[in-house]
Parts: C-alpha cells; sequence; structure tokens
C-alpha cells in the first residue's frame, strides 16, 4: 500500500479480503439494486456504496464498528477507513 498518511485499521490489514461474488448480499436478500460494491476487510461480506440507494456498507460499518473497506469493482485497488476517514490505493 502507497500512501503517504494510512491508519492504524489499514495498516493492520496484511491479506486483503476478496468479494467472493459480485452482488451486494443485503440487496439480493431484498431484491434491491447496487452501484458500486465494497468488501469488508474485518468480516469478508460484500456490500453495497454510498451511490446506491440503500447504502449497506455504511450501515455495516455503523452496526458492526468494522472500520475498513476495499474496492470490489474491477480495477479499483483502495481502501477506505470509515473510522478515520482515510482512503489508500494499494
Amino acid at each position: 500500500m502507497e500512501n503517504q498518511t494510512i491508519c492504524t485499521d489499514i495498516e493492520k490489514i496484511k491479506i486483503l479480503k476478496q468479494a467472493s461474488s459480485h452482488v451486494c448480499e443485503a440487496c439480493a436478500k431484498i431484491g434491491g439494486r447496487w452501484l458500486h460494491l465494497r468488501t469488508c476487510q474485518t468480516c469478508g461480506v460484500t456490500l453495497c456504496c454510498d451511490s446506491s440507494p440503500n447504502q449497506h456498507m455504511t450501515a455495516h460499518f455503523h452496526h458492526s464498528g468494522h472500520p475498513t473497506v476495499s474496492s470490489a469493482e474491477s480495477g479499483e485497488r483502495w481502501l477506505w477507513c470509515y473510522e478515520h476517514e482515510i482512503f489508500s490505493e494499494y
């Protein structure tokens, strides 16, 4: 990961969790739709981003306290820490 300032939550990540499928698990259960996907780096769940109608990943952070996510989009290589509001490319 190359960034001048990263937080302790991002520094703790040694192996990136990857999306097992390209679907928002919560949207799939309710018949919702999503725009982009994020994968939680604590538990591995893949959920939709804040540009999506249901914003499931942010809700997951508020419910679980899991601070870091990675983009599950093809070609994107970045992490976001909700707790510290830090973005880091890798």
